[in-house]
């Protein structure tokens, strides 16, 4: 009543000649020389821009957020917007906000609302802590004693109603305490506030009031256009309040039924959040331990629900095995390659040492007679059909590195900030994509299109989508814009063809009414069931759009090789110089096959090196038929997915040792190969000795 009452006698005396001031970090609300209330910001808030009057209110930037004050004093609103406030401008007829974060500009218009403030444009927040968790760390900055003032002066904090219904529960004052919480949930905040707010309300011991408020943070993050088909990187996730944290704390505690409130948060809007599955697992576990089994089982097989759309359907995290198969395919080709020619250089050992004596031996004949001793190379004394075996172990030895390669750089890609926010468009996403050297094509216009259509632009995205064409994701939001033109008839006609090219296409499904049971369609039918569908691009297309396939890649490497050893992200400078190797490996023996051989069979005979390697490399010796290849790769393979026992190497997302089946699968094709091996030794020596027999014998 006071407030309202010195209000009315600005009012009444005449607010024209009262004016606000800011002088250093204190607002001042001055009609002529009586002060009428000032309100001071600590510098940790941030920057302060303005004040600016506009409709009877006095507006001030403070950090990421305006605050409206009444000319009492009181707080009419507060709009949260998603970067440091530079500039409030009431000179068109409405206020336009500027903000500033990570080196781009956004432009907002404030507008009036029930209850406080809006913006006209859409607002997403970003993943940085300093933004979304501005609110919180405001509140925090109050001394106890004042928090009670504080919460009475801003009644839009709910992080000071709360800290005030913590004190009144302190002292037994329980109505004032759910007073308070009441009012903490009576208010309009953007949903990573929501969720902080919740696990503040939970830690409190309001586990009711912390379910609400998850609840606002659902629709308030619906609203906004995150939605839980979109990936969610740890580092977004933790400026979105840190739930899945929470969760596992919850977890440690062996508080089971606020884990699950938090579980069916995150499985909700952020199903496919960085570190997912393992704490899905974990979740699991617990209820298989409490006798949950069958509620166990269903969390399992949602964890495996989302591996669609994801590379080979490997899941959200499938590039660490895809890097830990192309790095096992790597050594298994090098031990095989290896094997191979130290088999042939022993076989080989004594004629090269005859060839070339005469030039001064094997090494000296280098800078005698370089040319002639080319011709006398190692491999130049093996068959054809061997040579051609050792030139498609290297090249299969290039793919293998160029495959470990691109697990890399689509591992860095799909790790992009900008593709891990849970949604697509607002001025830090769009900052982040134009850093990144997308490739062009479909897919990268399917993305631009999404994030012009989700930001309001839908002359844009159109544009955008029809240069995406045929993609059946890209039809699907041109129908979605003819729906929001009112067009029905051709909305429906493009979901058809949508559905058409892509039958397992569920956007498409949902909007001709059919009914696709997915995680995604349940939070479209419960948080946006009067908005069509958009369909969003899964890992595959932003694989193609950030690297392209493998043989892109692979393309890119013989067409610039020096970009190999260029560091980059996703890039290894080490990996780089091995593909450099053997590429110029591949050149090297592919340019042997034109060589003549340089000695027959019967001279290069059995030594007892090569007899000895050929009995311990299994298919070293054996590389004229195609089973000695096919032994030769089963032996380097058991042999490199045995390494990890040695602590050498190790492919944790590939194989786990620790299980005695695959010891005892990978001991058996190891000794399967020697097996084999062993019986293609004996009967070479056998023929070798008859033919032997037989050239011995005088000729009648």
């Amino acid at each position: 009543m006071r407030g309202l009452g010195l209000w009315l006698a600005v009012a009444l005396l005449g607010s024209a000649q009262a004016t606000a001031v800011l002088e250093g970090r204190t607002l001042r609300f001055e009609d002529g020389p009586t002060l009428v209330w000032q309100r001071s910001f600590p510098a940790a808030l941030g920057d302060l821009s303005g004040p600016v009057e506009a409709g009877g209110l006095t507006y001030l930037g403070v950090g990421p957020a305006v605050y409206a004050f009444t000319p009492a004093g009181e707080v009419a609103g507060r709009a949260d917007l998603p970067g440091q406030v530079t500039s409030l401008d009431a000179g068109s007829g409405s206020l336009r906000v500027s903000t500033q974060e990570a080196g781009y500009v956004e432009r907002f218009t404030l507008t009036r609302q029930d209850g406080g403030l809006g913006v006209a444009e859409r607002v997403v927040p970003p993943p940085d802590p300093a933004v979304t968790g501005w609110l919180a760390a405001a509140a925090d900055l109050v001394p106890q004693k004042e928090v009670a003032r504080a919460s009475a002066a801003d009644l839009t904090n709910p992080f000071l109603a709360l800290r005030e219904a913590r004190l009144a529960s302190a002292q037994g004052d329980l109505y004032a305490s759910l007073s308070a919480v009441r009012r903490a949930l009576n208010t309009t905040l953007p949903f990573p506030a929501w969720v902080m707010l919740a696990a503040r309300l939970d830690a409190a011991g309001f586990p009711s009031a912390a379910d609400l408020a998850l609840e606002h943070a659902r629709r308030d993050a619906a609203e906004r256009g995150f939605d839980p088909e979109l990936p969610v990187g740890r580092a977004a996730l933790s400026a979105y309040g840190n739930p899945s944290a929470y969760a596992g704390t919850l977890l440690n505690q062996n508080r089971l039924t606020r884990a699950e409130a938090w579980m069916r948060y995150l499985r909700e809007l952020h199903p496919r959040f960085e570190g997912g599955p393992a704490l899905y697992e974990r979740y699991a576990a617990v209820l298989a331990t409490q006798g949950r089994a069958g509620e166990a089982e269903e969390w399992r097989q949602f964890a495996r629900s989302l591996r669609g759309g994801t590379l080979y359907n490997l899941g959200l995290e499938g590039t660490r095995a895809l890097r830990d198969a192309a790095r096992l395919s790597a050594l298994s080709l090098l031990l095989a390659l290896l094997a191979a020619l130290l088999t042939l250089t022993a076989r080989a050992w004594r004629a090269q040492g005859e060839d070339t004596r005469e030039y001064g031996g094997r090494f000296v004949a280098w800078g005698r007679r370089p040319l002639s001793r080319a011709r006398r190379l190692t491999v130049a004394y093996a068959s054809a059909g061997e040579r051609l075996t050792l030139v498609l172990l290297s090249a299969a030895l290039f793919t293998a590195l160029g495959g470990w390669q691109w697990s890399n750089l689509v591992s860095s890609g799909l790790q992009a900030p900008a593709l891990n926010t849970g949604t697509s468009g607002g001025g830090w996403v769009n900052a982040q994509l134009a850093r990144l050297n997308l490739r062009p094509g479909p897919d990268t216009s399917l993305l631009s299109g999404l994030n012009a259509q989700l930001d309001g632009d839908l002359s844009v995205a159109r544009e955008h989508y029809t240069r995406a064409l045929p993609s059946p994701c890209a039809l699907n939001n041109l129908g979605v814009i003819a729906q929001a033109r009112g067009d029905e008839p051709q909305a429906r006609e493009q979901y058809r063809a949508a559905l058409a090219a892509r039958p397992d296409l569920s956007a498409a499904a949902f909007n001709l009414g059919l009914s696709p049971s997915t995680p995604e369609l349940t939070f479209q039918r419960t948080y946006r069931p009067d908005q069509p569908r958009l369909c969003y691009p899964d890992q595959r297309s932003l694989t193609r759009a950030m690297t392209g396939d493998l043989s892109a890649t692979l393309m890119r490497n013989l067409r610039e090789p020096l970009s190999l050893v260029t560091a980059a992200p996703g890039n290894s400078v080490r990996l780089g110089w091995a593909l450099l190797g053997a590429l110029a490996l591949v050149a090297g023996l592919a340019f042997t096959l034109l060589l003549p051989r340089a000695a027959s069979e019967a001279r290069l005979g059995r030594p007892p090196a090569y007899r000895l390697l050929a009995l311990l490399l299994p298919g070293a010796a054996l590389l004229g038929g195609a089973w000695g290849s096919v032994l030769l790769l089963t032996w380097a393979a058991s042999l490199a997915a045995l390494l990890p026992l040695s602590g050498l190497v190790r492919f944790p997302e590939l194989l786990d040792l620790s299980q005695p089946g695959v010891r005892l699968g990978l001991l058996g094709a190891l000794g399967l190969s020697y097996l084999l091996n062993t019986l293609a030794f004996v009967t070479a020596e056998i023929r070798f000795a008859r033919q032997a027999r037989r050239e011995a014998q005088p000729h009648t």
